[in-house]
């Protein structure tokens, strides 16, 4: 029997495309980006009621993808092209180019594996299809695992860490290949599941939770979704906007379901019809999350 649950609006901020949120246990907050607005947002989460006290942290010239924080406090920030390093006090020093020059691309969605590298997508910008990429920051190397993706998304993995999954948005298939936590090797890649939807609706950003379940936030459909690796539906969290782009559990105990969503390419009808778009909302699944690992800088003089 598929559990159901309503998410409750957590925020007072709107966001045009909101996405990409991370618990930091250290510093008790949560992390999240508007990649239109190019900015990377802080929240406060009150584990009582699940509400969110947010404030924007830093802002860039161009598009933000994601966002990961290493242990210390500093950030990796996909920009539009490229990785970015920002310190504890703001300062600002380039990692690695990961898309080339003039190319119509941006990173999307971007997570930290159990080893600590941080794992990029990109997607078109235009009408081409096939030729996005999934790369992988480990120290200053950057490795490409993926060449042929065509709307790169949501990652996550298993529990133990041996297998990786990634989201392909337009043709909705969820992949998996068995992953190496010490050395980074990926075994063949392979199609665990395909997410069919009527149009306008795609699977968007993930997150696994502690039994190995993957959540699933439904763009379009106004709902995240939680299956097991078979690609059998466990739960549904209805959501108050019909644009979720992600889900990751926080707060103390990692029990609270966060979601993003936008508002990006919605009429002022629809924005009237649907006045959470572009909020954060929360739920309570009754599962709990696996921790988002801390991203590992690669070792240089301080940058603080």
């Amino acid at each position: 029997m598929t559990r159901r649950f309503t998410a409750t609006q957590a925020g007072r901020d709107v966001y045009a495309l909101g996405e990409g949120p991370v618990w930091d246990p250290a510093r008790e907050r949560l992390l999240w980006v508007d990649i239109d607005a190019g900015a990377v947002h802080e929240g406060r989460l009150d584990p009582a009621s699940g509400a969110i006290e947010a404030a924007t942290l830093h802002t860039f010239g161009g598009t933000v993808g994601a966002v990961a924080v290493s242990a210390e406090g500093d950030l990796v920030v996909a920009e539009q092209a490229v990785l970015t390093r920002v310190g504890v006090t703001g300062r600002r020093t380039e990692l690695a180019r990961v898309l080339p020059p003039a190319v119509r691309s941006r990173l999307n969605d971007g997570a930290v594996d159990p080893a600590g590298r941080f794992l990029i997508g990109s997607m078109a910008l235009d009408d081409r299809k096939g030729r996005e990429v999934l790369a992988r920051l480990d120290g200053t190397t950057l490795v490409h695992l993926d060449e042929d993706l065509t709307l790169s998304n949501g990652l996550a993995w298993s529990p133990s860490g041996d297998r990786l999954y990634n989201v392909d948005s337009v043709p909705g298939v969820v992949w998996a290949r068995d992953y190496d936590p010490a050395t980074g090797r990926t075994g063949p890649r392979r199609e665990l599941f395909t997410l069919d939807g009527p149009p306008g609706t795609l699977p968007d950003g993930m997150c696994a939770d502690a039994d190995g379940n993957l959540w699933i936030a439904v763009f379009g459909g106004g709902r995240v979704e939680c299956r097991d690796p078979a690609g059998r539906l466990l739960a549904v969290v209805e959501v108050g906007a019909p644009k979720p782009t992600c889900p990751a559990f926080a707060g103390p105990d990692l029990d609270i379901l966060v979601i993003t969503t936008a508002t990006e390419n919605m009429s002022p009808r629809e924005l009237a019809e649907h006045p959470g778009s572009g909020h954060l909302f929360t739920a309570r699944v009754g599962v709990r999350g696996l921790p988002a690992p801390y991203w590992a800088p690669p070792v240089t003089p301080s940058v603080s």
